[in-house]
């Protein structure tokens, strides 16, 4: 009877064990849970959303990542505007990227409430914000989706691609928002 209850124990112990051995492998190199922080990605993304990240594949253009922050110790949520080798500008609240205009269908919302002859996002170049004219090797260009209020690479320049934490590929919470970010 001892047997069977040392037996018993030691199979649930191995059990949980592999249990916490995959979760702990899967949150360290596949997939992490997050939390949004702040107003800066709206209306994508909002203020306290539970979002899961990927920690594998290729960061593409209009890509959402989170991504250590280089001027504090938070993370942020931003979109990848721009990409290795890539000339970056915003005129007329229009973006070009590498001279050829680039329509930001996830701005539509925010722009339609703008006053005529208001921008949502104000006119730059990548030389004038950063002293650079393309974004270079190891390098991403990210800006939030509410562009007036997002503290993104018009301020802190450039995010190393080392301090991408992952893509967001779901939001979790709320429940009347699971699913895909666009």
């Amino acid at each position: 009877m001892k047997s069977n209850i040392k037996s018993e124990i030691f199979s649930w112990l191995k059990t949980i064990s592999i249990a916490i051995i995959v979760v702990l492998v899967c949150r360290s190199f596949l997939i992490t849970p997050s939390i949004v922080e702040g107003e800066s990605m709206m209306p994508t993304l909002h203020d306290g959303d539970r979002i899961i990240l990927s920690k594998i594949g290729k960061i593409e253009r209009f890509d959402e990542i989170a991504f250590q922050a280089p001027d504090s110790s938070d993370a942020y949520v931003k979109r990848v505007i721009g990409l290795p080798g890539d000339t970056i500008e915003m005129r007329a609240d229009t973006l070009l990227v590498n001279g050829q205009p680039i329509p930001e269908p996830y701005l539509k919302e925010f722009k339609g409430e703008l006053a005529e002859g208001q921008y949502l996002t104000n006119n730059f170049t990548l030389k004038e914000i950063t002293g650079e004219t393309e974004v270079p090797e190891g390098k991403l260009f990210v800006l939030g989706d509410n562009r007036l209020i997002s503290k993104d690479s018009r301020y802190f320049g450039f995010i190393s691609q080392e301090s991408v934490i992952g893509d967001v590929k779901l939001r979790i919470w709320p429940i009347e928002s699971i699913g895909f970010p666009e």
